[in-house]
């Protein structure tokens, strides 16, 4: 987490954002199952590609089931992210587990992998693909915070719970400013750069996001950014979301 502006480096910021909208997530689970998009009607069909999905922030490959599922049955051979539960330091997380997946689906299909990631899993995915160019074909970030971390103060806390836990675990095995805008790494380096010009790149955001401030959550250009309704954490189960994801995969 954490990236440059101007060439500056932040630090994490605390954002007074409507968390309580989060609650509607539900709401959009519950409307998925019922639009067109779901079932794989009007959208274009996959053509057999590899699609890495990588979840956010404290969370697993668990509650991304849902939607690699739908992956699979529009045509596409999605695969389990493989980083455990998403509370590490991301420069490990990507170097120890998902670079090994994405090499895994590389290999088994012959061609580039698509990335998707939610939240602070789209971060690591730019990380991953600006790392990795020869191997990723496109990156498709849900709600995620590239363009600096501005987050809802209880997220931030939460936040700075797991720096500590992550500073007590590896000790001299991560960088001192570990999990802050500060920090050196790889990671931060990656993503702090443009992505590889033969990467393609989507940012999906929505405006009345609980958890992340929407404006870090876009690139500025309208080819790339996609505004949809809804929240942060049911952007996984937007019908919208999988509408844009379906065509962006299919170009």
């Amino acid at each position: 987490m954490g990236t440059r502006r101007s060439g500056v480096r932040r630090d994490y910021e605390a954002v007074e954002l409507p968390i309580w909208q989060e609650l509607l997530a539900g709401l959009e689970m519950l409307y998925l199952r019922v639009s067109p998009a779901y079932w794989g009607l009007g959208i274009p069909r996959g053509d057999g590609s590899a699609v890495v999905v990588i979840p956010g922030f404290l969370g697993t490959d668990l509650y991304l089931t849902e939607f690699r599922l739908w992956l699979r049955r529009i045509g596409y051979r999605s695969y389990y992210s493989g980083v455990g539960w998403n509370a590490e330091c991301p420069n490990l997380l990507i170097r120890y587990r998902l670079e090994e997946t994405i090499r895994k689906a590389y290999q088994a299909t012959g061609r580039k992998v698509h990335l998707i990631g939610h939240s602070l899993g789209g971060v690591m995915a730019r990380a991953a693909a600006s790392q990795m160019p020869d191997r990723v074909a496109s990156v498709i970030t849900l709600g995620s915070p590239f363009r600096g971390v501005a987050i809802h103060p209880s997220v931030l806390r939460l936040a700075e719970l797991v720096r500590g836990q992550i500073l007590d675990r590896h000790g001299e095995g991560v960088l001192p400013d570990c999990y802050t805008g500060a920090c050196t790494c790889d990671f931060i380096e990656s993503i702090a750069g443009k992505l590889p010009r033969s990467v393609s790149q989507t940012a999906i955001f929505t405006k009345t996001d609980g958890i992340v401030d929407w404006r870090v959550c876009r690139t500025g250009k309208a080819t790339i950014d996609f505004e949809v309704p809804g929240t942060h954490i049911g952007l996984v189960f937007n019908p919208m979301v999988y509408d844009v994801v379906a065509r962006r995969l299919a170009r």
